[in-house]
């Protein structure tokens, strides 16, 4: 089988390896779709802090069933899939409390452990997410970073009836506004500088996509004298994470998405003096997976506008190399493996 392996930053060996054999207790894959994501962009420059090489990468995808390995209920040969990429160890206090995302000794496939970039993939069946019958296989590689969004928006607290402002419209911050808006919350706004990213969001029904550059005035109407209820940062930059101090109301919850490449200073003065909490988020659990895929499945989320741009799986390096020479017209990249 075919099979994508980093073998060092900005270097990706295309190479024939053989297909893995089923085991007890785990189900062979055959790889559908995969999402490519900012963190994977981190591990292709070289800056991400906890994987090392080589590495195969790819952890948000969906997969049909290949195989099944003895002991497997609840799922057959054919069905359409997505997977949970957590590799956890079942004995930490996170894990013994159901807080299984924040396991003491996590492990990511395709970052700390190989991930789906190749034709077949084995994996423990109790990662594996069924997706309802006729849901579009290559939506199922957009689930993983839409239960990041349902997460996030499940830590600031019950969305319905609130206001809620998200900084950063790329991916993960288009699908946080959009599971926000989709889980009851009374306005939902979303800032960028990428005219792009703007116009993507409209497409996606989020009308309060305003550029920062231009449309402060905008922002400051959304806003209201009362300020926003919840903050949503998904850039991962300096300017964001300050922008998201000065705007919070007192008492308000600022929820921490963006993966910063370097640590941000943070005036801990207007935290202190306005009571603010700052909540970190760290991936997701089932449940999440679960509302992703049933909120995808009503209509509630808008998936198609997010892919942009598809490449084969022999031409993974060329996809990395179109979203660093061309970011300002990139949202979502898959990786085609099936058929």
């Amino acid at each position: 089988m075919l099979q994508a392996r980093m073998v060092n930053p900005r270097e990706i060996l295309i190479e024939q390896v053989e297909k893995p054999l089923t085991s007890p207790g785990h189900v062979l894959l055959k790889i559908g779709e995969i999402g490519v994501c900012g963190s994977d962009i981190h591990v292709y420059h070289g800056k991400h802090p906890y994987t090392s090489y080589p590495v195969i990468q790819g952890h948000e995808f969906s997969a049909e069933v290949a195989e099944l390995g003895e002991g497997v209920t609840g799922l057959t040969r054919g069905q359409t899939v997505t997977v949970e990429p957590s590799v956890t160890c079942g004995n930490c206090y996170s894990c013994r409390h159901g807080r299984y995302n924040i396991c003491s000794h996590l492990k990511v496939m395709g970052f700390q452990t190989d991930g789906a970039a190749r034709e077949y993939f084995l994996v423990p069946a109790a990662n594996v997410v069924p997706l309802p019958p006729g849901f579009p296989r290559k939506f199922g590689a957009l689930i993983e970073p839409l239960a990041v969004a349902v997460h996030a928006v499940q830590r600031l607290g019950c969305a319905e009836g609130k206001r809620i402002l998200v900084l950063g419209a790329g991916p993960i911050g288009n699908l946080v506004a959009q599971a926000a808006q989709a889980l009851g919350a009374l306005a939902v706004a979303v800032t960028d500088r990428n005219p792009f990213r703007l116009e993507v969001a409209n497409r996606c029904g989020l009308e309060n996509a305003i550029n920062i550059e231009d449309g402060q005035r905008h922002l400051e109407e959304f806003l209201g004298e009362d300020g926003p209820d919840g903050i949503v940062e998904c850039v991962g930059a300096q300017s964001t994470i300050e922008q998201a101090v000065a705007s919070a109301r007192k008492g308000s919850r600022i929820v921490v998405v963006g993966v910063y490449g370097e640590k941000p200073r943070i005036d801990m003065g207007l935290v202190q003096d306005r009571e603010l909490e700052l909540a970190g988020t760290l991936m997701y659990r089932r449940e999440d997976y679960l509302e992703a895929i049933n909120l995808a499945q009503k209509g509630l989320i808008q998936l198609e506008p997010l892919i942009t741009h598809t490449f084969a799986l022999a031409d993974y390096q060329q996809a990395y190399r179109l979203i660093d020479e061309q970011p300002n017209s990139v949202m979502k990249v898959l990786i085609e493996v099936g058929g």
